[in-house]
Parts: C-alpha cells; sequence; structure tokens
C-alpha cells in the first residue's frame, strides 16, 4: 500500500490576518481531517509534529521509504500587497515527472472546491526546501493567502472539504480507490484451507502482499466493491469480502 509523509505547516508565528489562530493552527486541522480518508482509503502515513522545523520534517521523511511527501501551508502576499490577493498555488519540482504529476491532480481537485477555481495552478519551483530536498515525490500546497480575509474564512469553513479532496487526489494519483471514512471495525478469517491472501488492490490479480490464516483477526478500515481494506500484524491491504466475517 502506499505511504506518504505528511508535513503541515510548523509556522506557529505566521497568524491569520485577524489574528485568531496560525497557519500551523490550521494546516493541522487540516492534518487532522485528512487522516480518517487516509486511514479508510488504505494510505499509511507519518506525519511531522508542531515542534519540528521544514529542515527536521525532511530529514525525518527522508530517513522513511515514503512514495510522496506532502507538505501543507497557507500563504501571505508581500507587504505592499497584503490583504489583496488570492488564490491556490501547489508547487512542485520541475525536475521530477512524478512531483509535477501529483501536482496537477491536487490542483485539478482544489478546483472544485476553491471559490475561484482559476486562481488553482500547479506551480513548478526550485526554492522549496520540502519539494527540492525530499527523497519522495514532493509537493507543498499553499491552500490559500491567510493575510486575505475571503481566504481565511474558506478555510476555516472547509477544514473537513479540503481534507477529503487532498485524499481523493492522492488516491487518484495512487490509482486506488478512495473509499469514504467508517468506524474501524474487526473481521475472522473464514477460508476452508490455506491462507488468505492480503493484496495490494481490490483485484485477484494484484499482488499478495502477505496472509492471513483461518481465524485470524483483522482490522477492516474500509470498503470497497466487495473488498475490505484491512489491517494484519504489519500488513495492509485488500483482502476479498468472501473470506472474512464482521464482527458487529
Amino acid at each position: 500500500m502506499p505511504s506518504i509523509y505528511l508535513s503541515p505547516s510548523t509556522q506557529e508565528y505566521n497568524l491569520f490576518y485577524d489574528g485568531n489562530g496560525s497557519e500551523e493552527y490550521y494546516m493541522n486541522l487540516i492534518a487532522d481531517a485528512m487522516e480518517p480518508y487516509l486511514i479508510s482509503s488504505g494510505i499509511e502515513f507519518t506525519r511531522n509534529t508542531p515542534d519540528m522545523t521544514a529542515a527536521s520534517s525532511i530529514r525525518a521523511s527522508n530517513e522513511g521509504n515514503y512514495d510522496a511527501h506532502i507538505a501543507l501551508h497557507s500563504n501571505a502576499a508581500p507587504p505592499n500587497l497584503s490583504g489583496q490577493l488570492r488564490g491556490t498555488d501547489v508547487y512542485y519540482y520541475p525536475n521530477s515527472q512524478r512531483s509535477g504529476r501529483l501536482a496537477e491532480i491536487v490542483a485539478a481537485n482544489l478546483k472544485a472546491i476553491y471559490p475561484l477555481p482559476d486562481r488553482v495552478r500547479a506551480v513548478p519551483t526550485t526554492s522549496l526546501g520540502e519539494v527540492v530536498r525530499t527523497r519522495a515525490p514532493s509537493i507543498l500546497v499553499e491552500f490559500a493567502y491567510h493575510d486575505n480575509p475571503e481566504d481565511t474564512e474558506w478555510i476555516r469553513s472547509h477544514i473537513d472539504e479540503i481534507g477529503r479532496v487532498m485524499v481523493l487526489a492522492l488516491t487518484e494519483y495512487f490509482g486506488i480507490p478512495f473509499i469514504e471514512p467508517e468506524p474501524i471495525r474487526t473481521a475472522t478469517v473464514e477460508v476452508e484451507s490455506g491462507n488468505l491472501n492480503i493484496r495490494s488492490a481490490p483485484s485477484l490479480s494484484a499482488p499478495i502482499i502477505g496472509k492471513a490464516p483461518d481465524g485470524a483477526q483483522l482490522f477492516v478500515l474500509g470498503q470497497y466493491d466487495g473488498w475490505f481494506v484491512v489491517r494484519y500484524n504489519e500488513f495492509e491491504g485488500y483482502v476479498s469480502g468472501d473470506y472474512i466475517v464482521l464482527n458487529y
């Protein structure tokens, strides 16, 4: 299953236009909103913490083996234009085809919810550390301008929707189903012989990434078209619903 490093801003000093909350605070709320969708859709994640910096987040990301690095930020205009700009920028590394593709997919999905879709764009950069210095394909999303009242209120009133759309874009990028969150349940494996195959995608032709014996207890994270996203020991993947019984 795909794995991401999730890096909400650690810039607690960047206050929103009215002084009520910071970039760090609201980007962590968006990361919080993303988590249930990541779990149900089978995307594993590691997340930075507010006491970290951009540099330490890059180091932590590079110490792992992630399929993408996702940095979450809000923007601010230069002093002479303070409060006058609006828009969403999704930054990517131009020398990385995967970074560019991810940015285009995220921008396309954010256009559907941002009130000025013509101001949502994917932007190449060679100056942002979290885009340039990460091993994994990376994007840095500036969702809106926190020095602009309209953009600020859009962020505040659309936290869950932004989180949902971000994960929807990630599932599109990884080529896996988007699955709405539901309460995590348990299930019991029921096979007549052998083991239940845990696969990397909801298909009998998908690679087998693990096995669970008859009677094993699984955590069910989501369901899709007769398949279930499950966690069993160190394995997380898809199993056919024909061979498990949900424990209600």
